[in-house]
């Protein structure tokens, strides 16, 4: 049997019987029992975000992760190594290059450090992100540095793991030990999701594959559209808070374009949502208008590949506006605020409460000309 699952296109949001002035809702969410003004967190990829990038958006009230497994901990000369992928001709040598860039040089504990430095110097949330296999000893230069958060990202991300060569990543043990707050990801599901919050995780990230720069569904054949995962992930989360009286936020990763997404994902159950692609289109981000996945470089099997996001304005414009594009991609704080208000939810708890249909014409309906013309 096969269920049905629903993506951002295929639903939509029903406004209700009142509506509040959109600089009245709230739209702060809390990780850790710390508030947060702004639910949209910039993604750990080497095209978003680097210490100047994430101290901008901690200064504008979100929460932006740096990579520890990529460029900015393995290169002195970082943005040197970024504007050379931003130039490399889109060819089949591409993917190449960026392996080679992963494999030759190798993390250095010294550049974890300075970077994480870098962004608590300036007063900003140093939240920072590695791979399971690298968690433990990236974790041990962060943390000392100053480090806020800790992110744990993988493909598909579980408490159990099999195998006869490497050994079981102790995701528990880790979240127990670690003096600061540990989110784990990603995954799709109810039970792994219950599981990894029994583990101890601060949060968990939702979603693998949807992302503009990510090629797993197609690769792998794997993947949950976004509204049903996060509605699935959700109810772990709302079972395991009435179980323990520990509410662990969820954070919808991947596959967002723009502001009505961001209020579907929320009203689908999310706290918050990560954003890669958008956040590399910003002009503070290091990639100059390209973006990839963490995947890419995968030195077998690459799961991602290199796109052009174009720049489209100041990061504070695109959360805040003013916007000076018509299809949603700008002030995307302020969208999702005058979504809230249109639905009646003070707040995101309210929000993840609102009406929701299945509505596949959504996005056509009386919208041909737009199409026809390319606006919109």
């Amino acid at each position: 049997m096969a269920r049905r699952a629903y993506g951002f296109d295929e639903v939509a949001l029903v406004p209700g019987a009142l509506v509040i002035d959109a600089r009245d809702v709230d739209v702060a969410w809390e990780l850790a029992g710390k508030r947060i003004e702004v639910p949209i967190l910039a993604s750990a990829l080497d095209a978003a975000v680097n210490p100047r990038l994430a101290i901008e958006m901690s200064r504008l009230g979100g929460l932006a992760v740096l990579n520890l497994d990529g460029i900015q901990v393995r290169y002195e000369n970082a943005e040197e190594i970024l504007e050379s992928v931003a130039k490399h001709p889109k060819d089949d040598r591409l993917i190449g290059y960026l392996q080679s860039l992963y494999q030759s040089a190798p993390v250095k504990p010294e550049l974890i450090a300075r970077r994480v430095k870098e962004i608590k110097d300036a007063g900003a949330i140093a939240a920072v992100a590695a791979a399971p296999h690298s968690a433990e000893r990236a974790a041990e230069a962060a943390i000392a540095a100053g480090a806020d958060v800790f992110f744990i990202q993988s493909t598909v991300g579980t408490v159990k793991f099999e195998s006869r060569e490497i050994d079981e990543f102790p995701v528990a043990q880790f979240c127990k030990n670690s003096p600061i707050p540990v989110v784990v990801g990603n995954t799709v599901g109810y039970q792994a999701t219950f599981e990894l919050m029994e583990a101890g995780a601060a949060a968990v990230l939702v979603g693998v594959g949807p992302g503009h720069i990510c090629t797993s569904r197609k690769v792998l054949g794997i993947g949950v559209p976004q509204i049903t995962a996060t509605a699935d992930c959700a109810a772990a989360r709302d079972d395991f808070f009435e179980k323990t009286g520990r509410y662990i936020p969820i954070i919808t990763d991947g596959g967002i374009r723009n502001g009505g997404d961001i209020a579907k994902a929320v009203a689908a159950g999310a706290d918050a949502v990560m954003l890669g692609s958008t956040i590399a289109s910003a002009e503070e981000a290091p990639a100059r208008g390209v973006s990839w996945g963490m995947a890419t470089m995968s030195a077998d099997l690459p799961r991602g590949t290199r796109i052009e996001v174009s720049v489209s304005g100041r990061l504070e414009e695109i959360l805040f506006g003013p916007a000076h594009t018509d299809n949603g991609t700008m002030n995307l704080v302020g969208a999702l605020r005058l979504s809230m208000g249109s639905l009646g939810a003070h707040n995101l708890k309210e929000m993840q409460l609102v009406e929701m249909m299945v509505a596949p014409s959504l996005p056509s309906e009386g919208k041909s000309l737009q199409r026809s013309q390319g606006v919109g």
